[in-house]
């Protein structure tokens, strides 16, 4: 019996490799193929699920055209070539392609919203239920209980969990950036002719959460005008979707809160627009991708596909001509349940002032996603100025560890969007410069402080 098959035998095959050539045997060709095939069926149940989240509703529709011409059509919407391809050149198959994200319905949440009715998850292979939530409060437990995968938190939020501020010490991830600029400190209709901070003593405002920018954002304008934010006012947290109804019955006296609560307050006539938070701080950081440094290792490749899936959104969302679009898209009672006007005045930046004028601002909100750990240490000064923290703090390692500006910068690039060349970015709050290079020194530097006394 030989062991060589003859050569010039042209119905031999030499070797022990398949048909194909690339694999060491039929057997590991079939085994691959099926994989494949799984594959392809996972980003096919993805999209179907994503375009009919009413599986009665798919059946019928299939019923009725039949699956052949069901494909061609939803192929001529949806790129399902390209998804496959995207989801077959991953690092491999996804640990978890069922996913829960939670959302507070506010327009900083805008790409992780949109990702699901505009098929940014399905491309990636996901199926990704975004389940709306009451409040950062109920978010926070949420995720830390693991009934969220991951979830829309505000940029401090991350910082606040990974050192066990307001709640147990978790490592807790930031990679991404929802959204820059998107706030405004709005007052009461009856403070119109109070357009001076230096006039708001005993004013109560709101704020959606104690470890919020909003918050931060608000003191820092409040000092500057030498206002104590602990002692001249009072400061409290309310739910976003429960701030307008607060100053309708007068409970507050004014907010600095995300939109679109800002707009509704125009809106609904209960209030105006003072300022816009990109006046306080131009580009500022507002919410955030964030997810647990559990999930992050042990789900890498579903990690991977649901950070590009932000990106990617993050991306479209950030293109003028995108907006209205988008509005129509997360207006609706299941994301914002909001007037698609309100939404509209938000995303494109024209907008009512609640004083009779029409203004635009195309930065108004914009989506920048890359979390500059400049950005993760300055929030920690603040934090160390209020007294949420105290003690020493070593800024760099927890900005480092938080903020994922290097898996940011890697996937950006594999989705061929441009990576800003530096991990820190310069900025200034109210026209002071902040060197992160320097934060004690920075912190030191503020008359109104609780490091102060």
């Amino acid at each position: 019996m030989s062991f060589f098959k003859n050569p010039f035998d042209p119905n031999t095959r030499l070797g022990m490799r398949c048909a194909c050539g690339q694999h060491n045997s039929q057997a590991e060709h079939d085994q691959q193929l099926a994989v494949q095939q799984m594959e392809e069926r996972a980003v096919e149940n993805a999209v179907m699920h994503a375009l009919f989240p009413n599986d009665q509703l798919r059946r019928n529709f299939l019923r009725a055209v039949g699956s052949g011409t069901a494909m061609a059509a939803i192929g001529s919407m949806f790129p399902l070539a390209a998804a496959k391809e995207a989801f077959a050149q991953s690092n491999g198959p996804l640990e978890k392609q069922k996913l829960k994200v939670g959302f507070i319905p506010i327009t900083c949440a805008t790409p992780l919203i949109m990702a699901q009715p505009l098929g940014f998850y399905a491309k990636q292979g996901l199926d990704v239920e975004v389940v709306k939530t009451a409040g950062w409060a109920v978010v926070r437990d949420k995720a830390l209980a693991k009934e969220y995968d991951a979830a829309h938190m505000l940029s401090p939020m991350p910082l606040a969990i990974s050192m066990g501020v307001g709640s147990n010490a978790i490592p807790w991830t930031m990679p991404a950036v929802e959204n820059i600029n998107g706030q405004a400190i709005t007052l009461a209709m009856k403070h119109k002719d109070k357009r001076n901070p230096k006039d708001w003593k005993g004013f109560k405002f709101a704020v959606p959460f104690d470890y919020s920018m909003h918050n931060y954002l608000l003191r820092y304008y409040l000092a500057e005008a030498g206002l104590d934010p602990d002692r001249d006012v009072q400061i409290r947290s309310v739910p976003p979707p429960e701030m307008v109804a607060n100053m309708r019955a007068d409970n507050i006296d004014g907010f600095l809160a995300p939109d679109p609560v800002n707009q509704r307050a125009v809106y609904d006539g209960v209030g105006f627009i003072h300022i816009l938070s990109k006046e306080i701080w131009a580009g500022h950081p507002c919410c955030a991708f964030a997810a647990s440094k559990e999930f992050v290792t042990q789900n890498p490749n579903s990690y991977k596909a649901l950070l590009k899936a932000v990106l990617d959104a993050t991306a479209y969302a950030r293109k003028a001509e995108n907006r209205k679009e988008i509005a129509a898209a997360i207006a609706p009672t299941n994301y914002l349940n909001q007037p698609l006007t309100v939404v509209e005045q938000v995303l494109t930046g024209t907008y009512a002032d609640g004083l009779g004028g029409i203004q635009k601002d195309p930065q108004r909100i914009d989506f920048d996603p890359f979390p500059y750990q400049s950005f993760a240490i300055w929030i920690l000064t603040q934090m160390k100025r209020w007294g949420q923290v105290k003690g020493d703090i070593d800024y760099n390692k927890i900005a480092k560890d938080v903020f994922l500006a290097t898996d940011a910068t890697r996937l950006m690039k594999e989705l061929g969007m441009q990576a800003p060349p530096s991990l820190d970015k310069k900025f200034s709050v109210m026209g002071k410069p902040f060197d992160p290079k320097k934060p004690e020194e920075y912190l030191n530097s503020f008359a109104i402080s609780r490091t102060k006394g």
